[in-house]
């Protein structure tokens, strides 16, 4: 009798041991089983786990108040609401089978104005350089290479300068507070993914609780549904993303719903994760609110963005623009304050000129699930690798995509409480910088694609070109390193004036958005307290532009190998981003920009010989390229005790007065960090029978304490 009693235990003990690891494998091994949980107090017999009662999205809802959704303990993912999602097709469209959007008048003169400015200038450009070079009436072929690097960059300068001054104007006149839509009305639903892909589960679980008790406060756990959609390769990490997704949703148990799914194949990256939610899951949502592994977005930000989807129902996808926030290193930092600062007005130009062409960054971005569903599943490139394959850089043509199917996308710059992070050294920038270039560059085989509005291609061609212009402009300082000598150029001449009014113009329209941007946060009492108050706003901006002198240089030597890299057809793969920053060693530093440092060096050298106006003229760049290793080490290390935000330097009004969705994610963050051990004594529980053992004889033996129990094995 007493065997038989210890065999009925073990067997029970067993039960529990596997549904715990079947919670979180993949689909086909989940399914191999029937999922139970043993009830220790009915006498250790498995009973079926509870089943969700099941609704279909057409049905009217009840007319009771609403009640929160359960879910069973081991059921990772909802009942499945498949949506066909057809591939499209690039090199044939028809156009009948979309509506056309009306054309706004003022955008359309917006946008003749803004590519009329810039050829206009780069036009110019060209002509002067021209009268220039051509005094004896002939051109050779260096000459005519620096006149059509100048026209084509000063072109791309002015093109930014108008964008930037539109985006300027828009903002004085405007302000900053936007019509309020509130989206706690309706009966919408929304599903918020988190794709990931070997991130620190601690970091990602930290900003989802902190997302979903701001979701729930302002009254939408009804109405949205988390779901992390991992595409982890990494086994160890995936086993804390499913244990911390446990102890998540103990402490979420009056909040929104928290889903989990792990691919067994990442295929086609983060395109193909969220496509295959799409067509498992999406349609049983309207909406699918994107966000990356870094993003934050307050509650009041989704409900707004929700409200503007269901009151535009034309409207395919709509895209906040998120501020950088929790940057640690001197790079980081600049970066941030950057972003903070000059950002609004890039992105308010960008809308003024967009109109319902609008862009798609990939994140903190809206996405009407039906429309995304039918437009945006992309096709594969024919041919090799970096060229062909899967389209890394997926979210400019998927916004394109929606376009052509008839959907506005539109972006909305004045909405606050979005956020993002930055890469924390100037050589992760690198890394993602070679994944980006990549994946713009693909973007020159779709610019013919049938069907695409031609708004929608110049998006493409400024993606293509922002990898593109780096090495443009280092074709032209060799150019016109070898064309100058032969010039005789006196000082006082019309030549002599001529060269030196147009690089001092190349000058002001890169340094005026930055102007005009100080302008902005000065006028502005709010603002300008979150900077730090007027002096320590314009010594942060004086300090980034040094900072930016002495780094732009660099970063755009290496984003021209990341593109010749490209174009002699070496992949750059995809690797997982570092988020928190590890201070370089000298002798990595060195690894990674000692040819940066010889080339500086010997360019000095070799400007110096040519002439002394030529070493003049490129002294900044000689000087970043010779100060790379320096340069990159000093601004990779975060100070070993953090100051108070008000006497930092570029500090930004998210580190005066942070938000309240931001400062519980960053105390979360302290808070996972401090469970290491539980996550990990969780993980052994769930893989170690032992372990489960003994928690089933503490059951049995005690039921009345198995909760306390199991709340603190947990």
């Amino acid at each position: 009798m007493f065997d038989q009693e210890e065999r009925r235990r073990e067997r029970a003990r067993r039960n529990v041991a596997g549904d715990l690891r079947l919670a979180f494998t993949g689909p086909k091994t989940r399914h191999r089983r029937r999922r139970s949980v043993t009830a220790a107090a009915a006498g250790g017999r498995p009973i079926a786990a509870p089943r969700v009662a099941e609704r279909s999205i057409t049905e009217p809802s009840e007319a009771v108040a609403p009640r929160r959704r359960a879910y069973p303990a081991f059921r990772s993912m909802p009942s499945a609401a498949p949506l066909a999602m057809p591939q499209q097709q690039l090199d044939t469209f028809d156009p009948d089978s979309a509506p056309r959007l009306a054309v706004n008048p003022g955008v359309a003169r917006a946008r003749v104005l803004l590519i009329l400015g810039a050829c206009a200038f780069g036009l110019f450009n060209g002509a002067a350089l021209t009268r220039v070079l051509g005094r004896d009436g002939m051109l050779n072929g260096w000459e005519l290479a620096v006149i059509l690097l100048s026209t084509l960059l000063g072109a791309w300068l002015a093109f930014g300068f108008f964008s930037a001054t539109a985006g300027f104007l828009v903002a004085f006149v405007a302000g900053r507070s936007p019509a309020h839509i509130p989206g706690g009305a309706g009966a919408s639903r929304t599903a918020i993914l988190l794709p990931v892909y070997n991130e620190d589960p601690g970091l990602v679980l930290a900003a989802i609780q902190a997302m979903a008790e701001d979701v729930r406060d302002v009254g939408l756990a009804e109405r949205c549904d988390f779901f992390i959609l991992s595409d982890t390769r990494e086994e160890e990490i995936a086993r804390a993303e499913a244990v911390g997704l446990l102890r998540l949703r103990g402490r979420l148990a009056d909040g929104p719903p928290i889903y989990y799914r792990r691919r067994e194949q990442n295929t086609d990256r983060k395109a193909g994760n969220i496509g295959e939610w799409v067509e498992t899951y999406g349609g049983a949502y309207d909406h699918m609110l994107v966000l990356d592994a870094d993003s934050l977005m307050s509650g009041e930000t989704v409900a707004e963005l929700i409200g503007r989807m269901d009151a535009d129902p034309g409207l395919g996808l709509l895209q906040s623009v998120p501020s950088i926030v929790n940057a640690a290193t001197p790079f980081a930092r600049l970066q941030q304050f950057a972003n903070r600062l000059y950002g609004p007005i890039f992105a308010r130009g960008q809308e003024w000129w967009s109109g319902a062409e609008g862009n798609y960054w990939g994140h903190n971005a809206i996405i009407r699930t039906a429309a995304f569903a039918a437009c945006a599943r992309l096709p594969h490139l024919s041919g090799p690798r970096p060229f062909g394959g899967h389209i890394m850089s997926h979210d400019f043509v998927e916004a394109a995509l929606l376009r052509r199917g008839g959907w506005a996308v539109r972006t909305i710059t004045s909405l606050p409480g979005s956020y993002e992070e930055s890469p924390p050294t100037l050589l992760d920038t690198a890394a993602r910088d070679r994944r980006w270039c990549q994946g713009n560059m693909q973007h020159i085989r779709v610019l013919p694609g049938a069907g695409l509005h031609w708004v929608s291609r110049l998006h493409l061609l400024c993606g293509v070109l922002a990898y593109v212009a780096p090495l443009l402009w280092l074709a032209l300082l060799v150019t016109g390193a070898m064309v100058w000598p032969a010039q005789h150029v006196t000082v006082g001449s019309y030549a002599y004036a001529c060269i030196v009014g147009l690089f001092a113009t190349s000058l002001g329209l890169l340094a005026a958005p930055k102007a005009m941007a100080l302008l902005l946060a000065l006028r502005d009492a709010d603002t300008r307290r979150g900077f730090g108050g007027a002096s320590r706003l314009v010594l942060g901006v004086a300090a980034e532009i040094v900072g930016s002198m002495l780094m732009t240089p660099v970063m755009m030597v290496m984003q021209s190998v990341a593109v010749v890299e490209v174009l002699i057809g070496r992949d750059s793969g995809w690797s997982a981003q570092h988020r928190q920053g590890v201070a370089l060693s000298r002798r990595e530093a060195w690894r990674a920009h000692g040819g940066h440092v010889l080339l500086g060096a010997l360019g000095a050298v070799g400007a110096f010989f040519i002439s002394h106006e030529v070493l003049l003229w490129t002294s900044p760049v000689f000087l970043s390229l010779t100060l790379s290793a320096l340069l990159s080490v000093r601004t990779s290390r975060a100070p070993s005790e953090e100051p108070a935000s008000r006497e930092r330097l570029f500090q930004t009004p998210e580190d005066a007065d942070p938000p309240p969705v931001l400062q519980r994610a960053r105390a979360l963050r302290s808070v996972y960090a401090a469970e290491s051990e539980v996550r990990r004594r969780v993980d052994a529980l769930m893989r170690a029978p032992a372990a489960v053992y003994e928690l089933g004889r503490c059951l049995a033996a005690t039921p009345a304490a198995a909760p306390r129990t199991l709340a603190a094995a947990a």
